[in-house]
């Protein structure tokens, strides 16, 4: 490869699984199934939480929320990476790889804000039942989820300009399947102490913070529990918060799983799959975890069926 300056960098070649034609034939199907069923999961979970009116409660608009962020998150990269899996041209433009790195950013930081929301909804919910409806009003909801959308954004905007505004003095081969801001910056040169400190902050703020917060909520949950005389008033309490905890330890597992382990200076295929597999299965288990867990959930699929039957 030819050494490119600032000015230089057109595109980006997405290394992805070039090297391993066998594995890109077999992710395409894998990944263009896992891609359907997130979307059509995704989609039923946000129709049926609007058009039934028994969902209209501030945990499945947040819900709504949550399924409108993992469509758009896998949207992000999946078409490209499914184009990529098949070409051998497997390049982005510097522009779009901007774009692609402002988007996943935003959605992902916008999900652990959201979390951070529904924990405290359940919080509100369990611990504080008779001031609920007022506490949690149908105002705070909309505001509480548009902060969420709009720090996230906010954080991407600035992350993305400060990662792409760097000098690129080497090749432009990024070792991912999408324009990763880690990734990209193992690309530039120079002096980058400044946006290091300023993306650690960030990760600081959208990571730890919002998990604090979900463990103190479900800590305070778990006492108010325990105090219920009945086993029975125990479970029905847990149930109404137990898919939002799986779907918490499902995200942040991952999350701590990818980034907490010691990294080498070349990435592994090993860390490669594992990250496909992460970025993708994650946003399609959550419409089935909640699915599953969740009698109001399957019982209002059933009426929206139900009711689309009978209109024919």
């Amino acid at each position: 490869m030819e050494p490119l300056n600032k000015t230089g960098v057109s595109e980006f070649f997405l290394k992805g699984f070039s090297g391993y034609p066998f594995l890109e034939h077999l992710l395409f199907p894998l990944c263009s199934a896992t891609y359907l069923v997130t979307l059509l999961g995704n989609t039923a979970i946000v129709v049926v939480s609007v058009l039934d009116v028994h969902l209209h409660t501030p945990m499945y608009f947040f819900l709504g929320n949550l399924s409108t962020l993992d469509i758009c998150y896998t949207s992000t990269f999946v078409p490209l990476m499914l184009v990529h899996l098949l070409s051998s041209r497997k390049t982005i433009s510097f522009t779009g790889c901007a774009i692609q790195m402002c988007l996943s950013l935003s959605t992902g930081s916008t999900e652990c804000l959201l979390l951070a929301i529904m924990a405290y909804d359940r919080y509100l919910a369990i611990c504080q039942p008779l001031r609920y409806h007022m506490l949690m009003s149908h105002r705070l909801c909309v505001l509480l989820a548009g902060a969420a959308w709009v720090l996230g954004l906010l954080k991407s905007v600035t992350e993305t300009v400060i990662a792409m505004r760097l000098p690129f003095c080497g090749h432009h081969v990024v070792s991912h399947f999408t324009c990763e801001i880690l990734a990209v910056l193992k690309l530039a040169c120079g002096n980058m102490s400044v946006s290091e400190d300023f993306l650690l902050v960030g990760s600081i703020l959208l990571l730890p913070v919002p998990l604090e917060f979900i463990c103190l909520s479900y800590l305070l949950i778990l006492a108010t529990i325990l105090r219920v005389p009945s086993a029975a008033g125990r479970r029905k309490a847990f149930a109404t918060c137990s898919a939002h905890l799986a779907v918490v330890l499902l995200f942040y597992g991952t999350i701590i799983f990818m980034y907490m382990k010691p990294k080498s200076k070349e990435a592994h295929i090993s860390d490669e799959v594992f990250t496909v597999l992460y970025a993708m299965v994650t946003p399609m288990l959550n419409p089935i975890i909640y699915s599953l867990r969740n009698k109001e959930v399957k019982e209002a699929a059933r009426k929206v069926w139900g009711r689309r039957r009978a209109s024919r």
